[in-house]
């Protein structure tokens, strides 16, 4: 990853720590459940290989076809899911992403350079596209942050589910019935929030 060692420690940790706690969580559940696990997993893991820094691994030219073949086979996978809304759809978002930074960054890694990092400038980014990525995600970090606010107003016990339904709707809903792994929905959206926090982190490196 283009950026300071530590920096790229540091992403490469969460990331592979948010990706074991999703594989976690693919063990229980429905079997909806257990694949939107199985697919955070698979993206939480491919970004700690992509945030492993340059000085202490440079991955061979071949690298970034790996990359894009692996999430663009993830991206095929989720496609018809992602037709009906939910968090395939931003599964169908991420694994495209991961897709044109791997992309991105063939260059940088054929180039005689060596790798020059994830995302180095120069790797052949689209400056547009760059920027429609930063928005959602950007949109995306917000919004599961906000999630993770706790209820200030007072409900009574019978409209009680109707709120937590409210703040758990959306594309996040799913995954969240039973907990998780270990009945503990605020830590499955803080693994979303990590993994969404890294995705912005490796865009800005484009």
């Amino acid at each position: 990853m283009h950026g300071g060692t530590q920096a790229g420690w540091l992403l490469m940790a969460l990331c592979a720590a948010s990706g074991a706690y999703c594989l976690l969580r693919a063990r229980t559940g429905t079997r909806r459940e257990r694949r939107t696990a199985r697919s955070e997993a698979l993206m939480g893991f491919g970004m700690a290989v992509m945030a492993v820094p340059a000085a202490v691994l440079s991955p061979p030219d071949w690298a970034w076809a790996v990359y894009a073949a692996l999430f663009g086979a993830a991206a095929v996978r989720a496609l018809r899911p992602a037709l009906r809304g939910g968090h395939h759809l931003h599964h169908l978002v991420g694994s495209l992403a991961m897709v044109y930074m791997a992309v991105a960054m063939a260059p940088a890694m054929t180039g005689g350079g060596g790798h020059a990092g994830h995302g180095a400038a120069g790797a052949g980014g689209i400056p547009l596209l760059t920027g429609a990525l930063l928005v959602y995600y950007a949109f995306y970090v917000l919004g599961s942050a906000g999630r993770l606010l706790p209820v200030t107003a007072a409900a009574p016990d019978a409209g009680a589910a109707a709120v937590t339904g409210t703040r758990l709707g959306g594309h996040d809903a799913e995954g969240f019935r039973g907990g998780g792994a270990d009945g503990r929905p605020e830590i499955a959206t803080a693994c979303r929030l990590t993994m969404g926090i890294g995705m912005l982190a490796m865009l800005l490196t484009l």
